[in-house]
């Protein structure tokens, strides 16, 4: 498999995890972040909402359900550490209010 796939990023030899080199910010609404394999890497809450929001091993937002929850991310302005693949793509639902970026790879 390639960077990309599922895999962490490889620099000089090292896996190196949880630095996503591909991003998706500001996200307000319900949005598919890449409709194949990847690695979530951090979600950024920039603005908290009232409500939390949840990224998805789907290739689509109708396909997040709840067995194909990766991570709950809480209505919480800060930085969350994912780093988790997904085999399916990565979505990103958020909670109402919520704005948030993503790191993956």
């Amino acid at each position: 498999m390639a960077v990309g796939q599922g895999l962490p990023a490889i620099i000089n030899g090292a896996a190196i995890t949880a630095q996503g080199i591909s991003s998706a910010l500001n996200l307000s609404a319900n949005t598919v972040i890449k409709a194949s394999q990847g690695r979530v890497a951090k979600v950024n809450v920039t603005t908290a909402g009232s409500a939390a929001g949840g990224i998805y091993d789907s290739a689509t937002t109708g396909g997040a359900v709840a067995a194909k929850l990766v991570a709950t991310i809480p209505n919480t302005v800060g930085t969350y550490t994912i780093d988790f693949p997904c085999k399916s793509g990565i979505t990103y639902m958020v909670g109402t209010g919520q704005v948030v970026s993503v790191s993956y790879n």
